[in-house]
């Protein structure tokens, strides 16, 4: 056998994710996102309104942490890094932007019930 079949081999099973691991690590990220999102919705139905903050706070602390990571590893000021920069903060903030509409969408639903039970209330009085 020549070298280069030889690295090829030695390369194959090596520590880095290829497209084998795809398959192994989707239905993971699956799970975590639907698990983070029935938290949501489970934190944001609670009486306290800051519970419902609690995991878009998180996310929105991790895109700033993979700007940080970006603005760290290029140390240049070009128009192609501050574009970087800035899509690098948009694209963390997606999951951050969908728990805040589901914050909302459960707050709102609660005011609706809560308007429904004093018109209830005043109906009988």
């Amino acid at each position: 056998m020549n070298t280069t079949t030889n690295m090829l081999e030695a390369n194959a099973g090596g520590g880095t994710v290829g497209t084998g691991t795809f398959p192994v690590l989707l239905p993971i990220i699956i799970i975590v996102a639907v698990a983070m999102i029935v938290l949501q919705i489970f934190l944001s139905r609670k009486e306290n309104k800051w519970l419902g903050f609690i995991l878009p706070i998180i996310t929105f602390c991790f895109s700033l942490i993979a700007v940080l990571n970006f603005v760290a590893t290029t140390g240049k000021d070009t128009p192609a890094d501050v574009l970087g920069i800035f899509l690098t903060f948009l694209l963390y903030n997606i999951p951050t932007a969908i728990l805040l509409v589901i914050y909302a969408a459960c707050k709102g639903n609660r005011k609706k019930q809560r308007d429904l039970e004093k018109m209830s209330v005043q109906d009988l009085e």
